[in-house]
């Protein structure tokens, strides 16, 4: 019958206006929306049904259809009810909604109630669940992390200190599937240590992590663009997660993770409230002994329990692991110098020489350091933990740089050495002298150099008398052999030394002489 397919909250809308609001019927007709023959056939239907306004409170929708429309009585036969918490747990898997399952159960029970009543009865049902169990989660799509408020005493078995354990709590949305695990507090090392204990727990990775406003984990808190903690990011990156904090003051944004932590604390945390812990790994077992028999305990509203949900279906959802876990790094700027290095944990380590003086993201973990320039890696070096020493890529020397790359300082002393022995100390202390090992390098290649133009024996001599004034550059070295010093007997301890006359950096009487004539 064509007036079946009308809604029956808009039959009842009718009747109120007609009863209760004294409208005509054309003034009816144009506020519902029907033709005015409708309207004056429903109102027909209500009055030889023997309805008044208001309407019976027993009287629904369905049973309204049935008076006004005068179903056969063979028609009317008790409704089966649909299994609701069936209905709450297909309507997490992917492309399942509503409008299908209700077409599924009128499929088996021709007579069942109306898709409008379908809904309102569900919605009905599911405003009696937890507000966990309400929210509408899709499989494998979010993660939500937290520390419990409640900490657990831990007591050092030499010095019978005390110390408080963090709880980390993780449950994945969809199945309520939970996660607990003690660290030994809140820093980033053990917020980092415990996201990757959990993923390994799951055994995959959701789409989102929702985590509070931690600060291991959100550096700065923002509405619209919180700032992301840099290694937390690194992180999330190497998992191909995307991190969305829960919204400060909008605890909806975190009900999950908030409801969780407290059947954390009920059903793991108090059960150990007498126990005495020596070590976190202690704890950490007695936790997840007790983590399992929540998992496994079942609904009480829904059929299974978290772990079945889980198999069942977020499992299936979740993307695999990643072959090699998260390595531990920190985030740090830095700027390279006039030298193209960048100094870290006193140590210095090479970018290209053309972008000396920038500021660099340095990427810092145990085993590397990587150096980043508006997001692009630029250098990566072994880390290294010898503090005033140097870790230089050749390609990031300039020319004039690189020829000096194949050196050290050993093979310099060698080569000086077969001069003499004043020669090979000179250039040991001229290299110990230098911040950076390359001028060291430059300066002992030019001082070898000058027995081209004076020989070694004069290179020798000039050497010795370097050493004994502590000079350590090459144009000292020069001076002397310019100036003929090499050739003339070292001065005994204590005397005055004088520099030649004709020394480069003495301009002599004569040059004032010449400039008062100027004048």
């Amino acid at each position: 019958m064509p007036a079946k397919r009308i809604s029956m909250r808009k039959i009842q809308e009718v009747l109120r206006l007609k009863w209760a609001a004294q409208l005509s019927d054309r003034e009816i007709a144009n506020c519902v929306g029907l033709a005015r023959s409708t309207v004056a056939d429903y109102l027909r239907r209500a009055e030889e049904a023997g309805l008044s306004w208001p309407l019976p409170a027993d009287l629904d929708q369905d049973d309204l259809e049935d008076v006004l429309f005068k179903r056969p009585l063979q028609m009317k036969r008790a409704r089966s009810l649909p299994d609701w918490s069936r209905v709450h747990q297909e309507l997490r898997r992917d492309g399942v909604t509503l409008m299908l399952l209700w077409n599924e159960y009128r499929s088996a029970y021709p007579n069942g109630y109306s898709y409008t009543h379908f809904c309102e009865l569900y919605a009905a049902w599911r405003g009696k669940l937890d507000v966990v169990m309400r929210q509408s989660h899709r499989p494998g799509e979010k993660l939500f992390v937290d520390f419990a408020g409640q900490t657990m005493p831990v007591i050092d078995r030499e010095t019978g200190a005390i110390s408080e354990a963090q709880i980390f709590v993780a449950v994945l949305a969809a199945s309520n599937y939970t996660f607990a695990y003690a660290t030994p507090s809140q820093d980033l090392r053990s917020w980092i240590d415990a996201h990757q204990k959990a993923l390994a727990f799951y055994g995959g990775v959701s789409e989102l992590l929702i985590p509070d406003n931690l600060k291991s984990g959100v550096a700065k808190a923002h509405r619209y663009e919180p700032e992301i903690n840099p290694t937390y990011a690194d992180m999330a990156e190497h998992y191909g997660m995307a991190i969305l904090p829960a919204r400060a003051k909008k605890p909806r944004d975190k009900a999950s993770v908030e409801v969780t932590v407290q059947i954390v604390e009920r059903w793991i945390l108090a059960p150990l409230r007498d126990r005495t812990f020596f070590s976190i790994a202690e704890l950490n077992d007695e936790i997840r002994r007790l983590l399992m028999e929540l998992n496994e305990r079942p609904f009480q509203k829904l059929p299974g329990s978290r772990r079945t949900m889980f198999e069942d279906v977020e499992r299936p959802a979740l993307r695999p692991l990643p072959s090699l876990p998260y390595s531990f790094a920190t985030w740090m700027k830095r700027r390279a110098g006039l030298d193209y290095h960048v100094e870290i944990e006193g140590h210095y380590y090479s970018v290209p020489f053309r972008l000396a003086k920038n500021v660099f993201d340095v990427r810092l973990t145990a085993t590397t350091v990587e150096c980043f320039l508006r997001g692009r890696r630029i250098a990566s070096h072994a880390r290294s933990l010898r503090r005033g020493f140097h870790t230089t890529v050749k390609e990031h020397m300039p020319k004039s740089h690189q020829q000096y790359a194949e050196w050290t300082p050993e093979r310099i002393a060698s080569w000086a050495s077969k001069i003499g022995p004043a020669t090979e100390e000179l250039t040991r202390r001229v290299i110990a002298s230098r911040r950076h090992p390359q001028q060291g390098y430059r300066s002992c290649l030019g001082i070898l150099g000058l027995t081209k133009a004076y020989g070694e024996e004069r290179l020798e001599a000039a050497s010795r008398r370097a050493l004994s004034i502590g000079a350590k550059s090459y144009k000292s070295v020069v001076s002397i052999l310019k100036s003929g010093l090499d050739q003339q007997a070292l001065p005994e301890p204590g005397e005055q030394l004088r520099l030649p006359i004709d020394h480069e950096n003495i301009r002599g009487a004569l040059y004032y002489v010449n400039q008062n004539r100027r004048n």
